[in-house]
């Protein structure tokens, strides 16, 4: 279950189905793995970010199926930890190649939530609009904000290293 929600997390991330996102045998050209080799961290998870770097990229990706055999013992991989790595990573990806993909959906979650509570304490509970929600609304506007500067900061950064 966990593996279905971190490739449908990742493709909305990258705009592109993921189908696997932790497995599988990957190719990719010299000049391109140099271009990312810096965003790669030294642990299992290295295949994760190449995979989303390389499609947020815009670079093609291709999918072969391979036979492999049933592994036998358990699985090193710990839910909790691992999970909130995984998690980390695509977070990473995301905000690296397109911010408003997360900020967008955070700020305005956080307004609807504080939209949705003073409504609730005005026509249901017939009580003041409160700072509660008029202080979530601002910060749903500062993320939208800082969402907008970071699409910015990272639309500059790829402009450059398409120039280099």
């Amino acid at each position: 279950i966990a593996n279905t929600i971190y490739n449908a997390f990742a493709s909305y991330v990258c705009g592109r189905k993921i189908e696997d996102l932790t497995s599988g045998f990957r190719v990719i050209r010299a000049k391109l793995a140099k271009n990312i080799v810096y965003l790669l961290p030294n642990t299992f998870s290295y295949p994760t970010t190449m995979t989303l770097a390389v499609v947020r990229g815009g670079f093609s990706l291709k999918y072969v199926p391979i036979e492999v055999k049933r592994r036998v013992g358990r699985s090193k991989i710990k839910l909790l930890r691992d999970g909130s790595r995984f998690l980390l990573i695509i977070l990473k990806i995301a905000t690296f190649y397109a911010p408003l993909k997360i900020f967008v959906p955070a700020s305005v979650s956080m307004f609807l939530l504080g939209f949705g509570y003073g409504l609730f304490k005005v026509l249901v509970l017939n009580a003041r609009y409160g700072p509660t929600s008029a202080m979530l609304m601002t910060v749903s506007a500062l993320v939208f904000l800082v969402g907008l500067v970071s699409e910015q900061v990272a639309q500059l950064r790829l402009d450059h290293s398409e120039q280099e």
